[in-house]
């Protein structure tokens, strides 16, 4: 049967969504099942639902009230959970009403879930002749403009019931011979009409209109009489209040539902603006009616079984699959409208989405200011891979950096100078508040704090400085400036 989908549909439903089959003494045990919208992997449904009695006879009404189910392919504990794939899939299981606190069927009691859908099954036919296709029409039996008679016939299949009579396996109508017709003269014959123009108004009383052509006109030369435009009254919106609902035109009628016989035939509508009061849009959105196809009397065509479905037309994802069935009753019994192929839809595994990164940003400067060091460039992750596709590659890289030299003797004075200030520093009972630094020639404050990350996730950056307290008079304005130090932070992916 049709999707009943989008979800909010069923608020302004008159009629449930339905279908129909047949069932024989070979397959008797119905089972469906239908996804909850949007779910993790709810769903309801029947599994070998027995049509057939203790007496060897059919069930008239089935009615059962449906409880979800969880299918054990996904974790979430919510209607609007995120997608979160169980590696290991567990047995598909009734939801209770203890899963966890977040479930819309959590009670702490452990109270029975209330049923969420309704199934009912109704026995609505018995077939007891099948007939096959009409033959086609023999030729007239007169060969003048004098009336005659011409037949066709079909064969009876088989009998389900003996106690029942099966007739009408020869059907006759009235002809004439060739180059003869009992048609006026002055008939015109017209097309079927064209399908309704848009109502001229989408707010109060409008009008719309269809036309039809002229496929024949009469023999005799006159004028067709008969019109070839229609209009009609019609109203789309009653009216365009800031309290009123805004709905689209009706769409077509679908296809009936059944192919011989009693079936439903369905068109909907959206809603184009809801209320802007907020309150509920009552408008109808789906009309359902009764629809009568010709008596089911006959199978159409003998055909053999269903091949098997094909493959998938796609290895991940989304696709499509393929079944045949081949025509095995002869042409002189008529033509066959039966389906020789059918299309479904199939879904494999979704594809892998491999990492997706952006570019590298510039190389940073050198963290030395003389010497050997090191300059780092950083990279985000934009994606993150899904369903075993590549894994994101680094995120920040480094390498080697030289400016110029250090002075090699002033350096090893200056160490000399640290360590002895060191020393002395452990040995003063009294904590100095500010700690310099000598670089050849100048005096230096002590490192600042690490500034806050350029980013939270994806690698970012952290400065400290360092600047100059004292310089003194020999001191070259090369050796002696402030320096800065850079570090990678925040690295992991976001």
């Amino acid at each position: 049967m049709k999707a009943q989908w989008p979800a909010w549909q069923p608020l302004n439903v008159r009629a449930p969504p339905s279908a129909e089959f047949s069932v024989d003494q070979s397959r008797h045990l119905m089972s469906f099942l239908t996804m909850l919208g949007p779910s993790p992997d709810w769903n309801v449904g029947l599994s070998a639902e027995d049509l057939c009695t203790k007496e060897c006879g059919w069930v008239q009404k089935v009615v059962q009230d449906l409880i979800p189910w969880d299918a054990g392919t996904d974790s979430g504990v919510t209607y609007e959970s995120p997608n979160k794939p169980i590696v290991t899939q567990d047995k598909i299981r009734p939801l209770t009403s203890l899963d966890h606190p977040q479930s819309p069927f959590y009670d702490p009691e452990g109270g029975a879930i209330t049923p969420v859908a309704r199934v009912i099954v109704e026995r609505i036919a018995r077939k007891t002749c099948i007939y096959s296709n009409w033959s086609p029409w023999s030729a007239c039996s007169s060969a003048t403009c004098e009336k005659g008679k011409r037949m066709r016939q079909r064969m009876l299949k088989a009998q389900l019931d003996l106690s029942v009579p099966c007739p009408h396996t020869q059907d006759f109508e009235p002809c004439m011979g060739p180059g003869c017709s009992d048609e006026d003269a002055s008939t015109c014959m017209l097309s079927e009409w064209i399908s309704w123009s848009p109502c001229s108004l989408t707010c109060g009383m409008g009008t719309r209109s269809r036309e039809r052509y002229v496929k024949q006109f009469p023999d005799d030369g006159s004028v067709c009489t008969q019109p070839t435009q229609d209009t009609e009254n019609c109203v789309v919106n009653e009216e365009c209040s800031p309290s009123s609902c805004l709905v689209t035109e009706w769409g077509e009628w679908d296809v009936c539902s059944a192919t011989c016989g009693l079936g439903m035939k369905r068109r909907e509508r959206m809603v184009k603006m809801p209320p802007a009061d907020g309150s509920i849009c009552g408008a109808e959105v789906l009309e359902v009616e009764k629809c009568m196809m010709p008596e089911c009397h006959t199978i159409p065509c003998m055909l053999t079984p269903w091949s098997d479905w094909s493959d998938c037309s796609v290895t991940c994802g989304k696709g499509s699959r393929t079944r045949q069935r081949m025509l095995k009753s002869s042409v002189e019994l008529g033509e066959c409208t039966e389906d020789l192929e059918q299309v479904e839809k199939c879904m494999l595994p979704e594809c892998p989405i491999d990492c997706v990164m952006s570019d590298w940003t510039e190389w940073l400067e050198c963290n030395k200011s003389c010497g050997k060091g090191h300059t780092i460039r950083t990279r985000m992750v934009k994606l993150e891979p899904q369903f075993g596709g590549d894994p994101c590659a680094e995120t920040i890289q480094r390498k080697k950096c030289k400016i110029r030299k250090c002075n090699r003797g002033l350096a090893n004075s200056d160490e000399k100078k640290r360590r002895k200030e060191q020393r002395e520093k452990r040995r003063s009972k009294k904590g100095r508040t500010e700690v310099t630094s000598e670089h050849p020639g100048c005096k230096m404050r002590p490192w600042s704090s690490w500034t806050e990350c350029t980013k939270l996730c994806g690698g970012g950056i952290q400065e400290r400085l360092m600047t100059v307290k004292q310089r003194f008079k020999t001191a070259q304005l090369s050796s002696c400036k402030d320096r800065k130090e850079i570090r990678a932070c925040n690295v992991h992916p976001c």
